[in-house]
């Protein structure tokens, strides 16, 4: 099998094609909602973050007490509109992301703010095999994020977004398909912790599907269920 080369997680605006939108519903984050999907946590050492043990390639098994040790990392996740893009860094893993634009990439400005921000194009998600991820918001304020339940044939209908006030923050189970959180302020800081191996499968929407993701950012889209 030929070698894969790691995506470009902060492409240019003027290096992706304009797509439809895909729309995506948009419910409140509760506890009844997320199951399957993750939990509301109501303080950054709330939950422990599952390790996942290293799959056998073969009939022999793994033997007990390896294959998880490789523990957890943890720091600030920072996220920063700029214009019309969405900017997030990631301290725990020192990854620095281009989520999406509140509107098509042809539009997008960086140094001003063209569109209202009603919504985020979104242009990829990803899981982690290996662990689950915490988010802690350290400041007050909304934020959306957007998930799919695990396996790997999934279509833009998987996915919902889930919109929370803010005060608590959100644990997401190993497997579950994410993208990094949604601030509807102009910036926003997390306290964030994951598996420290930190394996990544992703998708991205408008090769797979010919689409980007439209996630609501507007408070009165919010569903109190599917």
């Amino acid at each position: 099998m030929a070698d894969i080369a790691a995506p470009n997680l902060k492409p240019l605006a003027s290096t992706m094609p304009d797509k439809p939108v895909h729309r995506i519903p948009l419910i409140r984050a509760t506890p009844e909602n997320l199951k399957g999907y993750g939990e509301i946590i109501d303080g950054p050492d709330a939950r422990k973050v599952e390790i996942v043990r290293w799959p056998s390639l073969g009939w022999r098994q793994v033997e007990p007490g390896t294959g998880d040790q490789g523990g957890t990392t943890e720091g600030l996740f920072r996220f920063q509109w700029h214009g019309d893009v969405l900017r997030a860094r990631n301290e725990a893993v020192d990854d620095d992301y281009v989520l999406g634009w509140t509107c098509q990439p042809s539009q997008a400005q960086e140094d001003r703010r063209t569109a209202p921000r009603d919504e985020l194009l979104l242009w990829r998600c990803n899981y982690h095999p290996d662990g689950g991820q915490l988010f802690f918001p350290l400041e007050p304020g909304a934020f959306v994020t957007t998930l799919a339940l695990p396996g790997d044939d999934i279509m833009p209908e998987s996915f919902v977004a889930f919109y929370s006030e803010g005060g608590s923050g959100l644990y997401i189970h190993p497997g579950v398909w994410h993208e990094a959180l949604c601030p509807v302020n102009d910036s926003f800081r997390f306290f964030g912790r994951q598996g420290k191996v930190h394996a990544r499968v992703g998708a991205n929407f408008p090769k797979e599907f010919g689409c980007y993701l439209s996630v609501s950012l507007r408070a009165e889209d919010v569903r109190d269920h599917l």
